[in-house]
């Protein structure tokens, strides 16, 4: 891909309609590369000057609220256990695993859960079949959705503004230096739920 082809892209009108539907939909389907996304338009902002940094943190936090809040509604409409996906698999045994603790450690575990695989959508949910008031809920998601996208964002920035008027190194760096960052977040919240339930 060519940087004027990657120009085009910070550019385009769809950009944002785009990221927001992307971070949306990363509330329910955790393939989708919404972290990456996020970390590369930083990295172009970094070497391009576009897109404009505080759009795409505004567009990545709106998502990821919207994002959750869909997931509470499903929760808090259907429960933790109609369909089998929430019982089984990954997403089961993390709904298992929260959904006793969601209104006792809310913030921690929205919080926390941004940056752990199949933990956001469970956390989610069970906040909303749990009944965790909407007003207490929503403060939190959005302060977990800035600081996500905060975090994506400034790795993106860093690492592409490192490579000065090369946009696609740019990217091509910060991209796999954001994933390792979420990787070792994970291993550290792990870590300490580990930890705490040992203790307990």
């Amino acid at each position: 891909m060519e940087d004027a082809t990657l120009t085009a892209i910070a550019t385009s009108p769809w950009l944002v309609p785009a990221l927001f539907a992307l971070v949306v939909g990363d509330a329910f389907l955790v393939v989708l590369p919404s972290e990456s996304a996020v970390v590369a338009l930083a990295a172009l902002h970094a070497t391009t000057g576009a897109p404009a940094l505080w759009l795409v943190l505004l567009t990545a936090s709106a998502g990821a609220v919207c994002g959750d809040a869909l997931c509470y509604g499903i929760g808090r409409r259907v429960g933790l256990d109609r369909w089998a996906w929430q019982r089984d698999g990954r997403i089961g045994r993390a709904l298992r695993r929260v959904e006793g603790a969601v209104r006792t450690r809310t913030a921690v575990l929205v919080f926390t859960a941004r940056y752990v695989p199949f933990a956001r959508i469970a956390v989610n949910l069970a906040a909303g079949a749990g009944r965790v008031p909407l007003g207490r809920f929503l403060p939190l998601s959005l302060g977990a959705g800035i600081a996500w996208a905060g975090v994506n964002a400034g790795v993106g920035a860093l690492v592409g503004g490192a490579f000065g008027d090369r946009p696609l190194v740019g990217v091509l760096v910060s991209v796999p230096v954001a994933i390792t960052v979420g990787l070792v977040v994970d291993r550290v919240i792990a870590a300490v739920e580990s930890r705490r339930r040992a203790r307990g």
